[in-house]
Protein backbone atom coordinates (compact mmCIF):
# COMPACT_ATOMS: atom_id res chain seq x y z
CA UNK A 1 0.00 0.00 0.00
CA UNK A 2 1.24 3.48 -0.76
CA UNK A 3 2.31 5.87 1.96
CA UNK A 4 -0.26 8.29 3.32
CA UNK A 5 -3.43 8.00 5.31
CA UNK A 6 -5.41 4.95 4.30
CA UNK A 7 -8.22 2.87 5.79
CA UNK A 8 -8.45 -0.90 5.90
CA UNK A 9 -11.25 -3.13 7.10
CA UNK A 10 -10.12 -6.64 8.01
CA UNK A 11 -12.50 -9.50 8.81
CA UNK A 12 -10.67 -12.15 10.84
CA UNK A 13 -12.02 -15.72 11.11
CA UNK A 14 -10.98 -18.44 13.54
CA UNK A 15 -10.74 -18.77 17.30
CA UNK A 16 -10.70 -15.00 17.80
CA UNK A 17 -13.55 -14.23 20.20
CA UNK A 18 -13.26 -14.56 23.97
CA UNK A 19 -9.47 -14.97 23.91
CA UNK A 20 -8.22 -11.36 24.16
CA UNK A 21 -7.80 -10.90 20.40
CA UNK A 22 -9.49 -7.48 20.24
CA UNK A 23 -7.42 -6.09 23.11
CA UNK A 24 -4.19 -7.48 21.62
CA UNK A 25 -5.16 -5.88 18.28
CA UNK A 26 -5.86 -2.55 20.00
CA UNK A 27 -2.42 -2.60 21.66
CA UNK A 28 -0.62 -3.41 18.39
CA UNK A 29 -2.58 -0.76 16.46
CA UNK A 30 -1.81 1.92 19.04
CA UNK A 31 1.89 0.97 18.97
CA UNK A 32 1.80 1.49 15.20
CA UNK A 33 0.09 4.88 15.53
CA UNK A 34 -3.20 3.71 13.98
CA UNK A 35 -6.76 4.71 14.84
CA UNK A 36 -9.98 2.72 14.46
CA UNK A 37 -11.55 -0.24 16.25
CA UNK A 38 -11.75 -4.00 16.68
CA UNK A 39 -15.14 -5.54 17.45
CA UNK A 40 -16.74 -8.96 17.67
CA UNK A 41 -19.31 -9.81 15.00
CA UNK A 42 -22.32 -12.07 15.62
CA UNK A 43 -20.97 -14.71 13.19
CA UNK A 44 -17.80 -15.29 15.25
CA UNK A 45 -15.45 -13.08 13.24
CA UNK A 46 -13.65 -9.97 14.48
CA UNK A 47 -13.89 -6.80 12.41
CA UNK A 48 -10.76 -4.64 12.53
CA UNK A 49 -11.03 -1.15 11.02
CA UNK A 50 -7.76 0.77 11.05
CA UNK A 51 -6.62 4.09 9.61
CA UNK A 52 -3.18 5.60 9.25
CA UNK A 53 0.06 5.24 7.36
CA UNK A 54 0.00 2.50 4.73
CA UNK A 55 3.20 0.89 6.02
CA UNK A 56 1.76 0.69 9.55
CA UNK A 57 -1.45 -0.83 8.17
CA UNK A 58 0.59 -3.41 6.26
CA UNK A 59 2.43 -4.29 9.48
CA UNK A 60 -0.81 -4.66 11.44
CA UNK A 61 -2.28 -6.92 8.75
CA UNK A 62 0.87 -9.07 8.81
CA UNK A 63 0.56 -9.41 12.59
CA UNK A 64 -3.13 -10.35 12.32
CA UNK A 65 -2.36 -13.11 9.79
CA UNK A 66 0.96 -14.39 11.15
CA UNK A 67 0.90 -18.18 11.75
CA UNK A 68 2.25 -19.20 14.05
CA UNK A 69 2.22 -15.91 15.89
CA UNK A 70 5.68 -14.74 16.92
CA UNK A 71 4.15 -11.73 18.69
CA UNK A 72 2.01 -13.54 21.24
CA UNK A 73 -1.28 -13.00 19.41
CA UNK A 74 -4.08 -14.84 21.24
CA UNK A 75 -6.41 -17.24 19.45
CA UNK A 76 -5.95 -18.86 16.07
CA UNK A 77 -6.64 -17.18 12.74
CA UNK A 78 -8.02 -19.36 9.93
CA UNK A 79 -8.82 -16.65 7.39
CA UNK A 80 -8.65 -12.94 6.68
CA UNK A 81 -10.60 -10.80 4.21
CA UNK A 82 -9.30 -7.28 3.58
CA UNK A 83 -11.00 -4.21 2.07
CA UNK A 84 -9.07 -0.97 1.41
CA UNK A 85 -10.63 2.48 1.34
CA UNK A 86 -10.09 6.15 2.02
CA UNK A 87 -9.61 7.33 5.59
CA UNK A 88 -12.60 8.91 7.30
CA UNK A 89 -12.39 12.10 9.36
CA UNK A 90 -13.10 12.21 13.07
CA UNK A 91 -11.45 8.96 14.20
CA UNK A 92 -9.15 9.83 17.08
CA UNK A 93 -8.13 6.59 18.80
CA UNK A 94 -8.14 2.80 18.47
CA UNK A 95 -10.79 1.07 20.57
CA UNK A 96 -11.84 -2.48 21.36
CA UNK A 97 -15.61 -2.61 21.20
Amino acid sequence: MAEGTERVTVYVRGDVQGVGFRFWTRARARELGLVGHAKNLPDGRVEVVAQGDGDALDRLMALLQEEPSASGRPGAVTGVVTQWGRALPGVGSFDAR
